[in-house]
């Protein structure tokens, strides 16, 4: 059986670069997490929506503070997994750090590509671009030379991979993090044809995870890292191992605080929410101490979060062969002892969170939101095609628009490229930016 080697997965050198020498007092991962941090589409992500759009209270989580938190967690369970490692001889002595290390910083990024308003922006996005796609007009006539299932089934982690590995720094490979990194964050190491085409859902490729802009960047992290080719076609390949434990950071990470943040909100009751995490967690606060509700909630959380990392790490190594070889699945929360009671996390949320009044009546309003700026902003492609992508030719109104909403045309050269433009500029917007852009688009 064919099984992906650590010396290759661990792979420090950075994409596109022939040699980059790392430097001795400053790790590769690090840097990594240096240029992933100090990122304007990371920054961004402080006013993006996490589970309740647009709240006021300033505890409610968002998309930056749960990637921060994530990534704590990420390092975390790369720690425990690493130690586990090196402790049977499976990888050098020292690579614990470099494990937690690529885990982070891959932990950091996993959001960076989500659109305003969390998974109702995303699937508002795919919903206007399958319409337009529909109707067969302008831009969106030739839907197989405009790839038009990655527009009509919009996928943040595609998106993100676009940010570090295509737009954000370098015109050519992004922010250049190392190979290990970006293995780390390629949830689905296919592209969205690819997987149509091949049918690729064994191995845990529930969605695809690249654009075929960065086709060349997934090759190369690929190749590099030594993933397993799901075809011999190589089209697509088998996750890195390092994955499942991103995977499991935000999995551990949004169930339980988004327990704690329906709480906060009114949501849940604190007989409900604190009985899930306790659950979880195995044990229950004390109450001879006159502790709050929200003091007890606290203590849960992060009970729950260390039971459910190190519940986690024991599934990993559990079911080590598999994931090596691309045969794994699964998650590992749902391959851990945890997976009942995350389930009925699931369960709750599904019924009771994503369902609350408040945050139903701002997704529809975020959905309409975002097709007006994407109705808005159109205009300016199209007439950037009728100037045959020449933008200094664009006159009147559209240029205006242009100017006035920032929108960077360069690198819109064909329909295809036009339309990325467009999703990379409405995607990249905050929530309260969208609020404002549509302001002005609609008057």
């Amino acid at each position: 059986m064919m099984t992906m080697e650590w010396s290759k997965l661990l792979d420090l050198e950075r994409l596109f670069l022939t040699s980059s020498q790392e430097r001795p007092r400053r790790p590769a991962y690090d840097q990594d997490a240096d240029r992933i941090t100090f990122s304007a589409p990371f920054r961004r992500l402080a006013n993006k929506t996490q589970v309740h759009p647009l709240y006021d209270n300033d505890h409610i989580h968002h998309r930056l503070i749960h990637s921060v938190e994530t990534a704590s967690v990420g390092r975390s369970l790369g720690l425990e997994v690493g130690w586990w490692l090196e402790q049977e001889g499976k990888i050098e002595k020292g690579g614990q750090a470099t494990v937690a290390g690529l885990v982070h910083a891959a932990c950091l990024a996993h959001d960076i590509g989500n659109p305003p308003f969390g998974h109702s922006g995303e699937a508002a996005i795919g919903a206007w671009f399958a319409e337009k796609f529909e109707r067969g007009e302008g831009l969106f006539a030739d839907r197989l030379a405009c790839f038009a299932e990655e527009f009509e089934a919009f996928e943040g982690n595609a998106q993100g991979f676009r940010i570090i590995a295509g737009l954000e720094m370098h015109r050519r490979g992004g922010m250049r993090l190392t190979h290990g990194t970006l293995g780390a964050f390629l949830k689905y190491p296919v592209t969205a044809r690819t997987r149509k085409s091949v049918a690729a859902r064994d191995g845990g490729l529930k969605k695809f995870g690249v654009f075929e802009t960065e086709r060349e960047a997934l090759e190369a992290v690929a190749t590099r890292t030594g993933l397993i080719a799901g075809d011999i076609s190589a089209s697509w390949w088998r996750r890195h191992p390092l994955v499942y434990l991103v995977e499991a950071a935000d999995d551990i990470c949004y169930n339980i605080l988004d327990l704690e943040d329906a709480f906060t909100a009114g949501d849940l009751s604190y007989r409900e929410a604190a009985g899930m995490l306790s659950a979880v967690a195995g044990t229950t606060p004390r109450d001879d101490r006159g502790d709050t509700p929200s003091e007890k909630m606290a203590f849960l959380r992060a009970v729950a979060i260390h039971k459910a990392f190190e519940d986690c790490s024991a599934a990993f190594s559990a079911h080590y062969d598999a994931i090596m070889s691309g045969t794994f699945a699964s998650g590992l929360v749902e391959a851990s002892a945890q997976a009942e009671r995350f389930a009925e996390i699931g369960r709750l949320a599904s019924e009771r969170i994503f369902t609350s009044p408040r945050k139903t009546e701002l997704e529809v309003m975020g959905r309409n939101l975002v097709h007006r700026i994407l109705d808005g902003v159109l205009p300016v492609l199209e007439a950037l095609a009728e100037a045959d992508f020449d933008a200094e030719r664009i006159e009147g109104y559209p240029r205006q628009l242009q100017r006035a909403l920032g929108i960077d045309l360069r690198r819109a050269r064909d329909p295809y490229s036009a339309l990325h433009t467009l999703a990379d500029y409405v995607s990249g917007m905050t929530d309260r930016y969208a609020v404002k852009i549509d302001r002005i688009i609609s008057g």
